[in-house]
């Protein structure tokens, strides 16, 4: 198993985030998952637990409280002696489907700052402890607009760039402490309840259907459909392994050709 005893740190009990934890789970790793309702980070330890060989523990955590995000990589600290996978796949609301000059000074801010603050906060609670033990695998997620020119995108898009030039940035302080880094890109998957809502935001603008936006965006992929949840937990796990030890500093394209590297 690629992550047999590891300790990993999952924020975000959405779908993004639960299955990633039972990407990491039927990889052997110890997961850590905290979701802001504790009701919703529960159920979603319960189906990794079922998917998955390691043990998993819940916990309700907002990533922008930063003395709770501490709080809670001290108490994995304390439990397992080390954290050697963070991954952070907390959702924000954010405006889709409004065009940036009809956005006000608050629309476009806050959803950008809350984003980047929750990323900053478990990065560097996550950078602290590895870089005392010398070793782990901090992992980001960010989306195609990062780099692709999507309109109504509105602070979606800065705030993917953001978030990959952070990760590469946090790359070059950590490394030398024996630190990885790495963003996964994805063009967004299907099944994720978040995805559907833009497509909607973006089709009510439009003028036409959420299926007939996601079957647009599709027809211009290469692979001619989107990575699935699936594909993206297992490219997690292989990333937060050994496998991947010469890799930091960078973003592992799983666009399914969306983005052409």
């Amino acid at each position: 198993m690629l992550l047999e005893k590891k300790t990993a740190v999952v924020y975000g009990a959405g779908a993004i985030g639960t299955a990633v934890a039972q990407a990491f789970a039927r990889e052997g790793a110890a997961v850590f998952l905290a979701g802001r309702r504790l009701a919703a980070a529960e159920v979603a330890a319960e189906s990794v637990r079922e998917a998955g060989s390691g043990a998993v523990h819940a916990a309700e955590l907002d990533v922008r409280d930063e003395r709770a995000v501490e709080e809670h990589a001290d108490s994995v600290l304390q439990a397992t002696g080390r954290i050697d996978v963070s991954f952070n796949a907390v959702g924000h609301d954010h405006f889709q489907g409004i065009a940036i000059a009809d956005l006000s000074p608050r629309q476009f801010v806050d959803p950008l700052t809350e984003r980047m603050l929750g990323q900053f906060l478990t990065a560097r609670a996550a950078a602290r402890r590895m870089s005392d033990q010398g070793s782990g695998v901090i992992i980001m997620i960010t989306a195609t607009p990062a780099r692709m020119a999507i309109p109504l995108m509105a602070s979606f898009a800065p705030a993917c760039a953001a978030m990959e030039a952070l990760a590469r940035t946090l790359a070059a302080e950590v490394g030398p402490r024996g630190v990885r880094v790495v963003c996964l890109r994805s063009a967004g998957s299907p099944e994720s309840p978040g995805l559907q809502l833009a497509f909607e935001a973006q089709a009510t603008t439009l003028g036409t259907t959420a299926a007939q936006i996601q079957q647009s965006i599709e027809d211009e992929i290469m692979l001619r459909r989107m990575p699935s949840l699936r594909e993206v937990a297992d490219m997690a796990a292989v990333m937060a392994s050994d496998r991947a030890s010469a890799m930091t500093a960078t973003v592992v394209n799983l666009t399914a050709g969306s983005i052409a590297d």
